[in-house]
């Protein structure tokens, strides 16, 4: 038989976990599906120094244990397995796992996004210690550095242009001579004196020290796209900033999505088209991705579910 919840937030990061607070405070019966990266991105993130109330920063893992702690004192449960497919054809919606079916009559889709990024094993080994895929959350560490971003699009454009009042110089690399940027940011891009641009080059490797036990990214090496030839330049930071992927696949069937896979909703809410399913955080906001728009929209989601449930009765 199914277990039965009044809310199932779908994944956590500040989106699920602050959606979950929420209508736990309300005194709703909430369950959280943690799945396979509880805490989501941040987890993966060192030091958070943007988030109010964190005056010294915090480590990402340390935060999202916080607010996991914080959901479940108002009597959140955390269920640490992954949704692998939904029903929301009809009430109460359905949410299979590999070991449980699960019953709700609403829905918190919270699932995040991921950075796109490069399949390299030396991206793995000095992630976090010189390589990002957030200007906004980690550019201001690169203070006096030669920065590197890899991207043509618009993401890329904005990300080297913001990095400029932090690094002592920003190199943008891009795989081909066009760019998939809009027009107005390419040409500000190439007017920007702090910015250098090398196309029809990708990056070959990551290289970097150890000392005492700490990584730290040193050089990059881009390999020619034409002729094979690689060059290795100077480098205290790289920043990938080739698309983020939204964790939506399994609602493909019942969601409305746009080109890239971020859900729809309705207006400024956190409305689906499906009457009782709610979407927050990275999964459809493709614009700011921040730990602190996330909870704002986790909130919203839970504000809207609530409301949405007493209508119903």
């Amino acid at each position: 038989m199914a277990v039965h919840h009044q809310i199932l937030v779908i994944g956590t990061g500040p989106a699920g976990f602050t959606a979950a607070l929420y209508a736990s405070r309300a005194n709703l019966d909430v369950a959280i599906f943690e799945g396979m990266q509880p805490g989501g991105q941040l987890t993966i993130t060192t030091e958070v120094e943007n988030y109010p109330g964190f005056e010294h920063g915090i480590q990402g893992p340390e935060m999202m244990d916080i607010f996991r702690k914080q959901a479940n004192r108002f009597g959140a449960k955390s269920i640490y397995e992954t949704v692998t497919k939904v029903d929301f054809s009809e009430r109460p919606f359905k949410l299979w796992t590999e070991r449980e079916e699960y019953t709700a009559d609403a829905v918190i889709i919270a699932t995040g996004a991921k950075a796109k990024l490069l399949d390299l094993p030396s991206l793995d080994k000095y992630w976090g210690a010189g390589i990002s895929a957030c200007a906004t959350c980690d550019g201001f560490f690169f203070k006096g550095e030669k920065i590197f971003v890899v991207g043509g699009g618009d993401t890329a454009m904005e990300e080297a242009n913001y990095l400029t009042h932090f690094g002592e110089s920003v190199t943008l690399v891009h795989r081909r001579e066009g760019f998939r940027a809009s027009q107005i940011m390419v040409e500000r891009t190439k007017k920007n004196p702090k910015i250098r641009i090398i196309t029809n080059a990708i990056i070959d490797e990551f290289l970097g020290e150890e000392k005492m036990g700490v990584k730290k990214l040193t050089h990059i090496r881009l390999k020619d796209t034409k002729t094979g030839e690689t060059s290795v330049y100077e480098a205290g930071g790289c920043f990938i900033a080739i698309g983020h992927q939204p964790n939506s696949q399994i609602f493909e069937e019942f969601l409305d999505m746009d080109e890239n896979g971020y859900l729809i909703t309705e207006g400024k809410s956190s409305k689906t088209k499906i009457p009782g399913v709610f979407a927050c955080g990275d999964v459809q906001d493709n614009v700011y991705r921040q730990a602190v728009t996330a909870a704002g929209s986790g909130c919203a989601a839970a504000i809207d579910a609530e409301r949405w449930l007493a209508e119903q009765e």
